[in-house]
């Protein structure tokens, strides 16, 4: 894995976790030394991520990054598509959540930023262990998508909107 690369899912990961991980984990889990984690995080920093130390280790005060929830319907044929046109785009897939009448929100996080990742959860729901949240809900389910800038974001609703995937808001 490049530096690079390496940065972009250390920065979603600690996103993500929404807990304080230490460098020492950052190093085993990317298979780099310490030092690089600690060169990796001044690097984010400098790139305007507010990335705090503490003693239980790194936690993101505050992100660059753009964020926009989508509210979309479409068939289960169709996730791999709009999964991979969303990273295709630049974007991030947070999480996936749906709006049930009886239980409320019911959310999972995805945090799908590569067609590796794509792939690796479309594999996990076509295993026939369980199936994407959106079958509760006829097809109806949101995502949060995060990007660098407010136009990969607007790129992401047009695609969706060209798709039919993205519900009209009333």
């Amino acid at each position: 894995m490049k530096a690079d690369e390496r940065r972009k899912a250390i920065s979603f990961l600690l996103l993500s976790e929404q807990r304080a991980i230490s460098g020492d984990e950052l190093a085993e889990r990317f298979g780099v030394s310490r030092q690089s984690i600690v060169q990796d995080i001044s690097v984010l920093r400098e790139s305007g991520y507010e990335i705090a130390p503490t003693h239980h280790g790194y936690l993101v005060k505050k992100s660059p990054l753009k964020e926009r929830v989508f509210k979309v319907r479409h068939s289960r044929e169709d996730t791999a598509d709009e999964l991979m046109s969303i990273v295709g785009l630049g974007g991030t897939v947070v999480d996936v959540y749906v709006l049930h009448k009886v239980y409320g929100k019911i959310s999972a996080p995805l945090n799908i930023y590569t067609e590796e990742g794509v792939k690796s959860f479309i594999d996990s729901v076509r295993s026939g262990k369980s199936s994407e949240l959106m079958s509760i809900t006829d097809g109806y389910h949101y995502h949060t998508v995060r990007a660098e800038t407010d136009d990969i974001l607007d790129s992401v609703a047009l695609m969706l909107y060209e798709k039919k995937y993205l519900v009209p808001e009333v």
